[in-house]
């Protein structure tokens, strides 16, 4: 069985889940159809008072969503009820706005013929949603927020180490009253996802995951004419030019890499300082994350909690051990972690050079990688000089001096004295192998919908 529960913190497992059979799969595509053709013609007020009740129960029940965040992917306590508070804020952030965003839009022009032209927004039909285990609620959330406020219908594929999440959160939409069929959770094999793929009835497909997932099914998805959204990884460079206050650049350079334990795809995984502040900026970052202790995560004391998987902690370990062999130095700080449970020692990597492979590569967990660069403009380089192009961010006491270097930065977001985060109001997303689209704010609902054009003409007009 793909699907199990096992506790990163002891591998132990906890719950086995069973495949979907192929005429189950069928019965909830029949549903989702059916449920689509009634819920397209719903009120935006109706839609809303779903998705507000929903939001109202992540908040009211938030300890027991939490909880299944640190069982299944090894989530820090206090981090787990951020999520669900974050998950309840973008529901309630598109109840509150889609109507507005998706109103008829006026198109100016034509008035000489007597045109009256607008766009109008409707939805397709069924989405697919393939989802990743680092956030579990919060990238359901993401997808569910715009596109069923939008008057889509969503099936989902979550990642197979968070079944008991994944179930949680289509037991949340059939609590808040939700119609069946409306957010449907499948726990569906390698083989039923490529058919649901190909499937006619779904119309659209949101992808948050790796980069090699994401061309696969960006692949298959284009022989079959279908519009997608990719949130793939990324390799964020975080930029200390040499006016930035030095301190608090150090606090947020240790919360941008191990939020989430470092498992983030906007994690600042690039440091990158200005050598007047370099080695001052190494010594308080070393300091500052050997004061996180590795360990429990539901411990509020733990600050550097399991790998989300044995299989993620071997890999990243991997990572950095060939790392080494082609030229770079570990420096490992904090605590040695527990011999049982799926950790890595937190570790920064220096001397990386262009021929490393580690240099363009993404690492995904309490592993940075510090350069010293002699100027901004070296910097702007080196930041650019990635395969990816997810987020950023710049600190310097010169907020027009960062936006300058911003502007020149080639990612889909970049903060200014910030790491790069989310919020429901913010668009999110990148370009290069971080992929396309964007999901939350307004942007977000807007990429499930047809912008119909009406146009009124007199029928005496000119051809």
């Amino acid at each position: 069985m793909a699907y199990k529960t096992v506790n990163p913190y002891t591998n132990e497992t906890i719950a086995t889940f069973p495949d979907l059979k192929d005429a189950e799969l069928d019965s909830l595509l029949s549903q989702a159809e059916k449920t689509y053709e009634s819920w397209r013609n719903t009120s935006f007020a109706d839609r809303a008072s779903i998705l507000h009740k929903a939001a109202s129960l992540l908040r009211e029940q938030s300890d027991e969503y939490a909880k299944l965040l640190t069982l299944e992917m090894g989530k820090l306590k206090r981090e787990a009820l951020g999520e669900v508070a974050l998950s309840a804020d973008i529901l309630d952030y598109y109840a509150d706005n889609a109507e507005k965003f998706l109103a008829p839009q006026k198109i100016p022009g034509g008035s000489e013929r007597g045109d009256d032209a607008m766009l109008v927004s409707q939805p397709l039909g069924i989405l697919l949603a393939i989802e990743p285990w680092n956030f579990p609620y919060y990238q359901l959330a993401r997808v569910a927020g715009p596109h069923l406020m939008a008057g889509n219908v969503v099936v989902v594929k979550h990642a197979s180490i968070v079944p008991q999440c994944a179930a949680a959160f289509e037991k949340l939409f059939h609590d808040a009253g939700a119609p069946s069929g409306l957010y449907t959770n499948l726990f569906a094999t390698r083989q039923q996802l490529e058919k649901l793929i190909d499937d006619p009835r779904i119309q659209g497909i949101a992808l948050t995951g790796s980069e090699g997932a994401g061309a696969t099914v960006a692949a298959q998805a284009g022989k079959n004419l279908k519009k997608t959204t990719m949130e793939l990884g990324g390799s964020d460079a975080f930029i200390v030019l040499d006016d930035a206050d030095l301190e608090k650049s150090v606090k947020w350079a240790v919360w941008g890499r191990m939020n989430n334990g470092g498992q983030c795809c906007v994690a600042s995984k690039r440091i990158i300082v200005q050598e007047s502040l370099a080695d001052q900026f190494f010594k308080r970052f070393s300091e500052e994350l050997a004061k996180l202790a590795p360990g429990d995560p539901s411990d509020d004391a733990t600050g550097v909690p399991p790998m989300s998987s044995q299989s993620a902690a071997d890999q990243l370990n991997q990572q950095v051990e060939d790392a080494v062999k082609n030229g770079a130095k570990a420096h490992r700080v904090g605590p040695t972690p527990p011999n049982k449970g799926a950790f890595v020692q937190t570790t920064i990597l220096t001397d990386l050079t262009r021929d490393n492979p580690a240099f363009h590569q993404e690492f995904f967990g309490p592993v940075a990688l510090f350069f010293t660069v002699k100027d901004e403009q070296e910097a702007i380089e080196l930041a650019n000089d990635t395969p990816y192009g997810l987020g950023g961010s710049v600190f310097t006491e010169d907020t027009k001096r960062g936006v300058e270097v911003a502007k020149q930065i080639y990612t889909g977001m970049v903060y200014i004295n910030h790491p790069t985060w989310t919020r429901p109001d913010l668009p999110f997303g990148g370009v290069k192998r971080s992929g396309y689209g964007r999901e939350l704010a307004m942007l977000g609902i807007e990429e499930f919908v047809n912008k119909k054009l009406i146009n009124v003409v007199p029928i005496d007009a000119p051809a």
